[in-house]
């Protein structure tokens, strides 16, 4: 049987590790490579970089850990992947296959692509042909509106599409998507607990795995992403930032809960 993975998702903003709400508000709160480390030391099942950045600069704001430009998120990348020792999936801001294969030559392992995915769906086909299905994940953006029916959005958030979020997930799946990271952006940051409907329908409307993402604030919430999501992963940001220990504790909690999860660690 599959084992349910539990995935830390890392916010990268000019080159820091931020908190993120609701899209919109961002707190720095660490530097990528120290974070990477920790998360080695607990032996996490995987672990995903999003690059958030919207003014184009890295800057770690010390003076020997300096990226400037573009590109030099590229540089961030092969320090983490030179110590990261499970699969490591990064993305943001991904436009064309040159900036795929650029990600993948300095040690992704996997690549997520939300807003150019709808722009340009051949760059999906494109990445899955390249580099197998499982490298292609659809980075997958939704809102709950206020009457309560849902909207993918991309652009980090801003730009509502006319498409329902199920029919956009099955049009990715048949393009060569391998994966959905599914991240809900009203309860980004909100520790209100999942989406479980949305996630639901997308998991329903699809034969690839869908990751859940964006909510968490307790660990029974992963049950409910698990049980009533039927999500094949789950995923979050920050609750694993501020406690102590705080992923080998929601594994523990999902193992003797009786969850099918990886739990390499002793006790």
């Amino acid at each position: 049987m599959l084992k349910t993975r539990v995935i830390p998702v890392l916010y990268l903003m000019n080159g820091l590790i931020v908190r993120s709400e609701g899209f919109k508000e961002f707190k720095a709160i660490g530097n990528p490579i120290a974070e990477m480390e920790r998360y080695g030391e607990w032996l996490a099942d995987e672990l995903v970089y999003l690059d958030i950045t919207r003014d184009g600069e890295h800057d770690f704001g010390r003076d020997d850990h300096k990226f400037k430009g573009e590109r030099d998120i590229l540089s961030i990348l092969r320090q983490i992947a030179a110590s990261c020792f499970m699969p490591l999936a990064f993305g943001g801001r991904i436009r064309s296959m040159e900036d795929v294969d650029r990600f993948i030559r300095n040690g992704a392992d996997k690549v997520v692509i939300c807003s150019q995915a709808y722009r340009d769906p051949a760059l999906v086909t494109a990445v899955a042909e390249k580099y197998g299905a499982q490298a292609m994940v659809l980075g997958l953006d939704v809102k709950r509106e206020e009457d309560g029916t849902h909207r993918v959005h991309i652009d980090q958030g801003r730009t509502p599409v006319d498409e329902a979020p199920e029919a956009y997930a099955k049009r990715m799946e048949a393009l060569g998507a391998g994966e959905i990271l599914l991240n809900s952006i009203d309860r980004d940051g909100a520790a209100e607990g999942y989406d479980t409907g949305i996630i639901r329908r997308i998991a329903d409307a699809v034969s690839i795995p869908v990751v859940a993402c964006g909510g968490v604030g307790d660990f029974s919430d992963f049950r409910d992403g698990i049980d009533e999501g039927r999500a094949s992963a789950v995923a979050a940001g920050n609750v694993f930032h501020f406690t102590e220990a705080s992923y080998k504790r929601a594994k523990r909690y999902l193992r003797d809960k009786g969850y099918g999860v990886r739990y390499p660690y002793p006790g």
